[in-house]
C-alpha cells in the first residue's frame, strides 16, 4: 500500500536536519581538533602524562626507593630518567632505542686506535641476576678509507685499526639541563689469574700501580647537542663554547659559530644568544687515575694560565722553574700584577684507597705554607694543598664530615689538578705561532679559526677494587651564575666548580680575559671506551696489534685478556621539578634551541652507517597505562605495551610512551615535539579539549531541541488540515493498518 508523503514529512525533515547538525558537529570537532594539535605543535611546554602516572623517561624497573634523591645544597630532586638495562640483547642500532645510538664509525681523535661498532654495545646478564649494558672491545684488523682533512693536499687516507670497540649517545634523543646524574659502573682491566696483575694481590684497597693492565679508555660523559661526538663537521667552532658575550676585543665573532654578536641567527635560534658544545665529563680514563672536568671555551689566554702551558714536562713533574703547577714559585707568577687560572675550585679525597700515613696533611700547615707564598720549584705535600692548586678552596666542606676542601688529612687517594689544561684550536693549514704548522694549504676566510679552550679538571687517583667491582659516579649540575658542577663518588664529594670560576675570573687592566657562563646547554649523555697511543693508559704495541713481535711476556697476557668489557648497571637522573625550576629534560628547549639548526644542518650529524632516525614508543612499560596518554587528555588509547615495550598505536601520538604530539612543522618537516620543562603547565591543549566537548554538547542539544519543535509544529499543522480534508469512508473503505501484511 503506499502511504500519504504528507503526513510522513514533518517526522523525516526534523531527522534530516538532525542528521547535517550531527555532520556538521563531527567537522566541526575534527577542525577544531587539528586547531588543538596545531596549537600544542607551536608551542607545547610539557609532554602529558601517562595514565598509569609513570614519567616519560624512567625506568619502571627502577627500584621504589631511588625515586628521589636529596641534592648537596639540602633540595629533594624527583627522578626524572632512569634505564635499568634489565632486558638483555637490546639493540641501540640508529631506530632501534627510544634513548640510545650506536655508532658505526672510526674514532677520529686523540691518535684512537679503535673502530667503533654497532654489535659491541648491547645488554647482557650475568648468572648473579646483575643485568647491564656492555660495551665490549676486542682485537681485530681493520683497514678503512676515510677523508682527512690534515694531510696535503686533503683527501682520502687508508688507515690500520687494530680494535673494535663500542660507543652509544643520548644526542637529540634525550638531553637534559640540571640535575644529579647517576652512572653504577664497572670498569675493565686485566684482572685474572693468568694476567699476572700485580696489583691484584693487594686487596680493593690497595692503589693501581702497573698501568700496562689497563690498556683501555673509559669514558661517561656529557655534550651540548648542537655537537655530535666524533661528526667534527659538527664541533668545528661549536666545541666546547659556553660564552656568550659580545666582544671583539676578547674574542672574534668569526671563531664562534653561532655568536652572541649575531642578532639574526636564524634556524630558530634565539637572537644575541652565543650558543656551543660545551662538555662536562663524569669520568674518562683509565690506568692508575681518572679525571672529571668541564671542557669550555673560549680559554684563558696565555697570561692568565701555567707558564710553558702547552710543555709536556709537566705531566711528570719534571719542567723549569715555574712550569710544574700554576702559582708555584709564587714570586714569579706575582709579577703578572693578576692572579692566574680558575679561583675557588675544590678538591676531595677518594677514601677507597688505603690510608698512605706519608700523604697525611694538617690544614693549619698547609694553610700558613699557602698564605706565606711557595717558592719551590713545585709542590708537595708538605707545602701545597693536596690538590696541587695553590688557587683552591680550603674552607669547610659541606657533607658533614667535617673536613676541609684540600687538605689530605687521611693520606687516601686526593683528587689533584690535572696537568692538562686544554689546547688549542685551530682549522687545518692556520699559520699562527700556537697552531700546529704541517705545511697544509690554509683554510678558506670563512672557515678560518684559532681559540683556547680550557679543560677544568681534577685527577684522581684509582683503588683496584674501582676494576673488581661496580661503583656509582655521581655528578651534581646546577645551571646559572649561582650554579656549581660537582662530582661524588657514592655520595663522597671529590671535585666541585662553582659557577663563580667560570663568571668572574682574574682579570688584568684591559680585561683581556673572557668571562664564560656555567655550562646551561641541553646536553646529552655518552658512554665509550677507546684506545690511544698518547694517553696515559696505552695498549700493547700501540699502532700495531696488541702481541707486537710477541717478545714481550707481560703484553701477551695483557692481550689474552681480550675481549675486555666496560659494564653499566643503570643510570639515573633527578632533578627538581618545582613549579619554579629551571631544569628540562629535552634537546630542544626554548632558552636553547637545537633542532632548527640540526634540520638545517643535517649532513654534519650524520652518515650513511650514522642517520638520525625518529623512534616512537619502546620505552619499557609493565602496562598498557604507562604507553598511553592520561584520559584527561585523549579518550583513546595512545599506545599499548607489547612485550614490555611500548607501541605507539596512532599515527598522531608519539614519544618513548606515545604522550608527545607528532606534528608537520612549517616546512612540512615530520617531527617529534617532546619539550619538557618543570615550569607552570600548559593549558591550551585542555582548554581547546573542553571547547571541542562544550561545541559538540552545545549543538546535539540544540539540534534536538530544534527538532523537536519542528516535529510539533508540523504535527500540529497536519493534524488539523487532516479534520477538514479527510474523506468520508465505509467499513469496506477501511483498512488495519495493525493488521497489514
Amino acid at each position: 500500500m503506499e502511504l500519504d508523503n504528507e503526513h510522513l514529512r514533518p517526522s523525516y525533515t526534523a531527522n534530516s536536519f538532525l542528521r547535517t547538525t550531527i555532520h556538521f558537529v563531527v567537522k566541526l570537532r575534527i577542525m577544531l581538533a587539528y586547531l588543538t594539535i596545531a596549537a600544542l605543535t607551536q608551542v607545547l611546554a610539557e609532554d602529558y602524562s601517562t595514565r598509569s602516572g609513570i614519567r616519560v623517561w624512567v625506568d619502571p624497573d627502577t627500584p621504589k626507593d631511588r625515586q628521589s634523591f636529596t641534592s648537596s645544597r639540602g633540595e629533594k630532586w624527583e627522578l626524572t630518567m632512569s634505564d635499568e638495562f634489565n632486558t638483555p640483547g637490546r639493540s641501540f642500532k640508529p631506530g632501534s632505542d627510544h634513548i640510545w645510538t650506536s655508532i658505526e664509525k672510526p674514532d677520529g681523535v686523540n691518535a684512537a686506535l679503535q673502530v667503533y661498532s654497532h654489535n659491541m654495545t648491547t645488554t647482557a646478564c650475568d648468572k648473579d641476576g646483575t643485568c647491564y649494558f656492555v660495551i665490549i672491545t676486542d682485537e681485530a684488523k681493520i683497514k678503512l678509507t676515510t677523508w682527512n682533512t690534515f694531510q696535503k693536499p686533503p683527501g682520502l687516507q687508508t688507515k690500520a685499526f687494530y680494535y673494535r670497540s663500542g660507543m652509544v649517545q643520548t644526542w637529540n634523543k634525550f638531553c637534559y639541563q640540571g640535575g644529579m646524574l647517576e652512572v653504577r659502573a664497572l670498569l675493565p682491566g686485566a684482572l685474572s689469574k693468568k694476567s699476572g696483575n700485580p696489583d691484584v694481590a693487594g686487596g680493593d684497597s690497595n692503589r693501581v700501580k702497573n698501568i700496562a693492565y689497563y690498556p683501555l679508555w673509559c669514558g661517561a660523559w656529557l655534550l651540548g647537542n648542537l655537537g655530535r661526538a666524533i661528526f667534527s663537521a659538527s664541533t668545528n667552532r661549536m666545541w666546547p663554547y659556553s660564552y656568550n658575550e659580545c666582544n671583539e676585543n676578547v674574542l672574534n665573532a668569526s671563531y664562534q659559530r653561532i655568536s652572541a654578536c649575531n642578532s639574526k641567527p636564524g634556524y630558530g635560534l634565539n637572537p644575541n644568544q652565543g650558543r656551543g658544545a660545551g662538555e662536562i665529563d663524569i669520568f674518562e680514563g683509565a690506568g692508575t687515575e681518572i679525571s672529571s672536568s668541564i671542557q669550555i671555551a673560549p680559554g684563558m689566554p696565555v697570561d692568565f694560565r701555567r707558564f710553558d702551558d702547552d710543555n709536556g714536562c709537566v705531566y711528570l713533574q719534571q719542567c723549569p722553574r715555574g712550569v710544574n703547577n700554576v702559582g708555584v714559585p709564587a714570586s714569579m707568577y706575582k709579577v703578572r700584577g693578576h692572579l692566574s687560572w680558575y679561583q675557588g675550585l675544590r678538591y676531595g679525597a677518594n677514601d677507597y684507597c688505603a690510608p698512605d700515613p706519608k700523604q697525611k696533611q694538617s690544614l693549619s700547615s698547609i694553610k700558613a705554607s699557602v698564605q706565606g707564598g711557595i717558592e719551590k720549584d713545585k709542590c708537595d705535600f708538605s707545602t701545597c694543598p693536596a690538590s696541587l692548586d695553590v688557587y683552591g678552596d680550603l674552607g669547610k666542606k659541606d657533607d658533614g664530615s667535617g673536613e676541609n676542601w684540600g687538605i689530605n688529612s687521611k693520606g687516601t687517594c686526593f683528587a689533584f689538578q690535572n696537568p692538562y689544561a686544554g689546547t688549542f684550536c685551530c682549522n687545518p693549514g692556520n699559520v699562527y705561532k700556537r697552531c700546529p704548522q704541517q705545511g697544509l694549504d690554509e683554510y678558506p676566510g670563512d672557515f678560518r679559526y684559532k681559540y683556547q679552550m680550557d679543560a677544568i679538571s681534577a685527577n684522581w687517583h684509582l683503588h683496584v677494587g674501582i676494576y673488581r667491582k661496580y661503583h656509582i659516579y655521581q655528578v651534581e649540575w646546577i645551571t646559572g651564575k649561582t650554579g656549581y658542577v660537582r662530582w661524588m663518588l657514592a655520595g663522597k664529594p671529590f671535585f666541585e666548580i662553582p659557577a663563580k670560576a667560570l663568571t668572574d675570573p682574574p682579570q688584568d687592566a684591559a680585561k683581556s680575559n673572557p668571562r664564560k657562563i656555567m655550562v646551561e646547554e641541553p646536553l646529552y649523555i655518552i658512554f665509550n671506551v677507546a684506545l690511544s697511543s698518547t694517553w696515559g693508559a696505552i695498549p700493547p704495541n700501540p699502532g700495531q696489534p696488541c702481541r707486537g713481535n710477541g717478545t714481550s711476556a707481560t703484553n701477551s697476557r695483557v692481550c689474552d685478556e681480550f675481549p675486555m668489557r666496560m659494564k653499566i648497571d643503570y643510570v639515573r637522573l633527578y632533578q627538581d621539578t618545582s613549579k619554579n625550576s629551571s631544569m628540562t629534560i629535552t634537546c630542544d628547549p626554548p632558552t636553547h634551541p637545537t633542532k632548527k639548526w640540526i634540520e638545517g644542518h643535517l649532513k654534519e650529524y650524520e652518515d650513511a652507517e650514522n642517520k638520525m632516525i625518529a623512534v616512537s614508543g619502546k620505552a619499557f612499560c609493565e602496562k598498557d597505562d604507562d604507553c598511553s596518554v592520561a584520559q584527561d587528555v585523549s579518550r583513546v588509547r595512545t599506545g599499548v605495551c607489547y612485550k614490555k615495550r611500548c607501541k605507539c598505536v596512532t599515527g598522531s601520538w608519539t614519544g618513548p610512551r606515545c604522550s608527545s604530539v607528532q606534528s608537520m612543522n612549517g616546512d612540512d618537516d615530520l617531527s617529534i615535539d617532546t619539550k619538557n620543562s618543570f615550569g607552570p603547565p600548559f593549558l591550551v591543549g585542555l582548554f581547546l579539549t573542553i571547547l571541542i566537548g562544550a561545541a559538540t554538547f552545545g549543538s546535539v542539544y540544540y539540534s534536538f531541541i530544534t527538532a523537536k519543535k519542528m516535529e510539533e509544529s508540523m504535527n500540529k499543522r497536519n493534524e488539523a488540515k487532516a479534520a477538514t480534508d479527510q474523506p468520508r469512508m465505509g467499513k469496506e473503505d477501511r483498512t488495519d493498518f495493525g493488521n497489514a501484511h
